[in-house]
């Protein structure tokens, strides 16, 4: 179960359940989750779009088969069994990734960008990063 404790009802929640977890004397394990930030979104989405105007392909199909599939399958496929079809695999969305899994999968991204010869700017490359931004509104119908 996942709780926001910013929240006072889910703080509640959370004291609640704690509560009931001691007086059984279960084992539990207690993980913080950080949920990647806005500018981590942007900036994978423009390393993203840079590629897939690198090779003539739609942003889309380079998040899912080369970012998701190719480049970071331990993070984004999750292998599950269903009892008609066998083994199923999914990937995971962006969206439930921590802060650390991004930027795992970004920084390897990057240097599989930069093994096929394209500069893959840093996110501190403000420049760069603006100029990637024109360029794929210009070419939005096709990315």
């Amino acid at each position: 179960m996942t709780y926001d404790l910013s929240q006072e009802l889910d703080r509640s929640r959370f004291t609640a359940r704690c509560d009931c977890l001691i007086k059984k004397g279960v084992v539990v394990d207690l993980t913080e989750h950080t949920f990647r930030s806005s500018s981590q979104n942007r900036y994978v989405h423009l390393l993203i779009g840079l590629v897939a105007l690198e090779i003539g392909e739609s942003a889309e199909y380079v998040k899912v088969n080369y970012f998701k599939r190719m480049v970071n399958p331990d993070i984004f496929i999750v292998t599950t069994d269903d009892r008609f079809l066998g083994k199923v695999e999914t990937l995971r969305s962006s969206a439930d990734l921590t802060k650390e899994e991004m930027s795992v999968a970004i920084d390897r991204f990057k240097t599989w960008g930069r093994l096929q010869g394209w500069v893959m700017p840093d996110p501190g490359d403000a420049e760069i990063l603006r100029q990637i931004e024109i360029e794929l509104c210009r070419q939005q119908r096709y990315v």
